[in-house]
């Protein structure tokens, strides 16, 4: 997996919300291309000392996009949502997860997530969240941010996995 960043030049001069949303797009993408070409072994394997895994990291995704777009804007409870009360638990996989099945339900996520901010301005507050009412252009940096961070995590496991095969010079 290669993140290509995007460099169309009508990207360079968009308006900030629609600049937002393409990066928080390519990075949504990224992480669930991740699983791409992988098997059901290999997607599970464990190759660090925390749960973190690369069809975990795209549950993880889900998890993140049900709290900061769905439990952030619809103010409803993570129990109401049907997701874990923790991040840490987020990343734990059922048997029945798969991914084709986890792959699924993250682009519902995604989905979801660009209905519930479609009518929404950069400086709406969103109001569900633990910390209290935050901008949507605050919680769309934050959620930009934690994505980058596991689009590194998944080169790398993903990079470990195929035992470097994926390296690009």
């Amino acid at each position: 997996m290669v993140f290509q960043p995007s460099v169309r030049p009508a990207v360079f001069h968009a308006a900030f919300r629609d600049q937002f949303e393409v990066f928080l797009d390519e990075h949504r993408s990224a992480l669930h291309d991740s699983l791409n070409g992988l098997t059901e072994e290999q997607a599970r394997r464990l190759l660090v000392a925390s749960r973190t895994t690369l069809l975990g990291l795209v549950k993880h995704a889900t998890f993140v996009e049900k709290v900061w777009f769905d439990e952030g804007i619809s103010c409803r409870s993570r129990a109401e949502i049907g997701i874990p009360d923790s991040p840490d638990e987020s990343f734990v996989l059922r048997d029945d997860d798969t991914i084709a099945s986890v792959q699924r339900a993250h682009r519902q996520a995604c989905a979801a997530s660009r209905r519930a901010t479609a009518a929404l301005t950069l400086d709406d507050l969103v109001r569900g969240n633990r910390r209290g009412p935050l901008p949507l252009r605050w919680v769309y940096l934050h959620v930009l941010r934690e994505l980058a961070q596991h689009c590194g995590h998944a080169d790398i496991l993903r990079e470990q996995i195929l035992g470097g095969t994926t390296r690009h010079d």
